[in-house]
């Protein structure tokens, strides 16, 4: 399950006009270039997504002003016959980039890890990395089915799609595309808005999706659609099934949470207790959920209660992501005013108040629990992204940041622990996955792909990484020796 970059489209976006369509006033539209096209051809993420444009502003500027200075140099070698550039001047013209100053985790009780080992050491080598082709725009989520090596993906292109690399799937590569339409009088069209969350049930049998559209629909692992959920009135930003698979949990920008029934597709229950767009959710169990939103409130709610059995206030700003502890008690959320804040029912102040990271942090992740692990009895861990380009890992007993990953250079949006808790692996804007062990926090396996990074995710077995990025890829690395 995913806690994307669309979630963030509208909350607090600039020229954003509900429904949420890409307007042009909220592009802008005065017939100025980005990235080298009209504004016009923008997609959504490249129009509202600041940290997104900023990025791809800079690094289109850049390449403009290298390929300017080429061009210029070329021009007067040629004119002058002088010698080639040196690359001491190279250096001169494209100085590196200062990186950002990094939180000095040791100030936190924290072992920063900063880990210079030669990337050969580490790096993940070509034939160990299957790179995925077939979406035509970003792709923003990626989730393993839960009972075999079946990776979906979801994508700005208006799909969906499920990628086979079981051992018999002939190659590794085969794929199913599951088309997002909309019925406009007696036939389908492609909905043209982007696949924005998905979720497989427990036992693997169906999948999940949500979209810009507004509807979410159920998929069977054959790619086949077998509902359409419609009832909320704009963008859903996430999806998740109950353990149990009999409901679906959804949050939409109309600023309400769904309950759906599974079996009929039918709403069960709406609950309209947000005063802005709901963000993200996650069951509790069975019958309760917590969301959070853009209004910095989180909310526990149950199915049959027309109010809120439980709320948070604590945040003061945008609350991103929330996840409840492998044992229900505990609800960790993370916030745009950069700190993690841990709750529990049985109190209305947060039992933790987590403040290190020095910019927003986008996603969180609890460490998995029980025998199949490394450490069945150690002390529960939490691990958080940050646009500080910084991966924290937290002792949720002590309530201190055991480990700061410190290897990315840019925000990083998503964190996975492999299923036995010995790995973590992060995905970044830089084009990097690091893997990291979760015990001495040093960089194990590093991979550079071809785009942002914007989900990473661990299969079943815990030997393969699945990757989806901004240039339209999916990746999976075979981390088996």
């Amino acid at each position: 399950m995913w806690s994307p970059p669309p979630k963030k489209y509208f909350a607090g976006s600039p020229g954003f006009s509900f429904p949420g369509l890409c307007t042009e006033s909220s592009l802008q539209n005065d017939g100025t270039v980005f990235d080298g096209r009209p504004t016009e051809s923008l997609s959504l993420i490249d129009a509202v997504i600041p940290d997104v444009v900023q990025m791809q502003q800079q690094a289109f500027g850049e390449k403009l002003t290298q390929q300017q200075a080429s061009a210029a140099a070329m021009e007067a070698s040629a004119m002058a016959k002088v010698a080639p550039i040196t690359p001491a001047t190279v250096s001169q013209q494209n100085p590196p980039k200062n990186q950002e100053a990094t939180v000095n985790g040791e100030q936190n009780g924290a072992r920063a890890i900063n880990n210079h080992s030669k990337d050969g050491d580490v790096e993940i080598p070509p034939n160990k990395a299957t790179v995925l082709r077939g979406h035509e725009s970003e792709v923003f989520i990626c989730a393993w089915n839960p009972v075999s090596d079946l990776l979906a993906s979801g994508s700005g292109d208006s799909t969906a799609r499920i990628w086979n690399l079981n051992e018999n799937s002939n190659g590794g590569s085969t794929q199913l595309v599951l088309r997002h339409c909309i019925r406009e009088g007696d036939h389908d069209v492609t909905s043209n808005k982007d696949v924005t969350s998905l979720d497989w049930n427990s036992d693997g049998t169906l999948l999940a999706t949500g979209s810009y559209d507004g509807f979410a629909r159920i998929w069977t692992e054959n790619g086949n659609l077998t509902s359409t959920l419609g009832q909320h009135k704009g963008p859903i930003f996430a999806l998740k099934w109950n353990k149990k698979g009999n409901y679906i949990l959804s949050a939409g920008v109309d600023k309400t949470t769904i309950i759906w029934d599974a079996h009929t597709g039918e709403a069960k229950q709406q609950f309209p207790f947000h005063s802005a767009p709901a963000l993200d959710v996650d069951w509790q169990n069975n019958t309760t959920f917590a969301s959070c939103s853009t209004d910095m409130y989180i909310h526990v709610c149950r199915l049959g209660c027309d109010r809120p059995v439980k709320t948070f206030q604590g945040h003061t700003n945008e609350v991103n992501a929330i996840k409840w502890d492998p044992s229900g008690m505990l609800l960790a959320s993370c916030s745009d005013d950069m700190t993690l804040k841990i709750w529990s029912m049985k109190q209305d102040a947060c039992v933790h108040n987590l403040q290190a990271h020095s910019k927003e942090i986008y996603t969180i992740k609890w460490s998995p629990t029980g025998p199949a692990t490394s450490n069945p009895n150690s002390s529960i861990m939490l691990a958080s992204a940050s646009f500080d380009s910084t991966v924290r890992l937290w002792d949720m007993e002590q309530g201190v940041c055991t480990h700061t990953l410190m290897k990315h250079q840019e925000p990083v949006y998503s964190v996975a622990f492999s299923p036995d808790g010995k790995y973590l692996a992060s995905g970044s804007f830089d084009k990097c996955v690091h893997i990291w062990n979760t015990q001495s926090g040093s960089l194990v396996h590093s991979y550079q792909g071809t785009g942002g990074i914007f989900e990473v995710c661990w299969n079943a077995q815990g030997d393969k990484v699945g990757v989806s990025a901004s240039d339209g890829s999916v990746c999976v690395l075979d981390l088996r020796k």
